[in-house]
């Protein structure tokens, strides 16, 4: 099996005259947890719906697994989007049967432990949570997969600060250890301590990709410090 999980090869996208990818050309290893980390319109999430097949490329190509995006790309890709996507009428154990008839590698059990854990009735509607909860369900969704590449659209952005950990704790033991994690957010000191990688993206280009132990230990900074004096926040 390739090593590499993630590919893009001078990878562009344009609305018109906007660029918002730009030539973009790199490879991610599997079994990692890397940051897509950049301000805001910076290109991350137009990155993640290319390679989710949300968008066609204007140039270029990605890759996920040796597939070119498509049905079998979709078979092992789990994604999060930022926004929220469910039918708000229907009650949590129906979205999640729903998944299963969807997803071949969709683990049942796996969803009620996590549900059970988080102390959502799958009983509920949708409707009925709060925004929080309902990015739990989604998060619950995504994890529950046996996917070889989990992508995040900002997994903790809508949730308070002391359901921060759990998300994050759940992410890291619910996920297949030889797939990759992609973790798009503004909230680099919140996932700091669970990355192996980061790529930083600014203006639709990758301006930097570094392990997490080369920005300590080389650039001598965590990566939250390195992230401000790059883009200037």
């Amino acid at each position: 099996m390739d090593n590499i999980i993630w590919k893009c090869e001078n990878l562009s996208k344009r609305y018109g005259r906007k660029v918002a990818v730009d030539s973009v050309s790199f490879e991610l290893e599997r079994g990692k947890i890397i940051g897509l980390l950049g301000p805001n319109g910076s290109g991350k999430t137009t990155l993640i719906k290319l390679t989710n097949g949300l968008l066609v490329p204007s140039k270029g190509k990605v890759q996920v697994g040796g597939h070119d995006i498509g049905v079998e790309t979709k078979k092992i890709v789990s994604y999060l989007p930022e926004r929220t996507y469910l039918d708000d009428n229907m009650k949590v154990y129906q979205v999640i049967d729903f998944f299963q008839d969807f997803y071949e590698d969709f683990n049942h059990k796996k969803a009620y432990e996590m549900l059970r854990h988080l102390d959502i009735n799958p009983e509920s509607r949708l409707k009925t949570l709060s925004k929080g909860n309902k990015e739990k369900v989604q998060l619950i969704l995504v994890m529950s997969r046996e996917a070889q590449l989990y992508i995040l659209d900002e997994p903790i952005g809508g949730v308070d600060p002391a359901a921060r950990d759990y998300i994050l704790n759940t992410i890291i033991t619910n996920y297949n250890p030889e797939a990759s994690i992609i973790i798009s957010t503004h909230l680099i000191s919140d996932i700091e301590q669970i990355l192996d990688d980061v790529v930083f993206i600014k203006d639709g280009k990758v301006v930097m990709h570094k392990s997490v132990d080369d920005v300590r230990n080389v650039e001598g900074k965590s990566v939250d410090e390195l992230f401000r004096e790059v883009f200037k926040c």
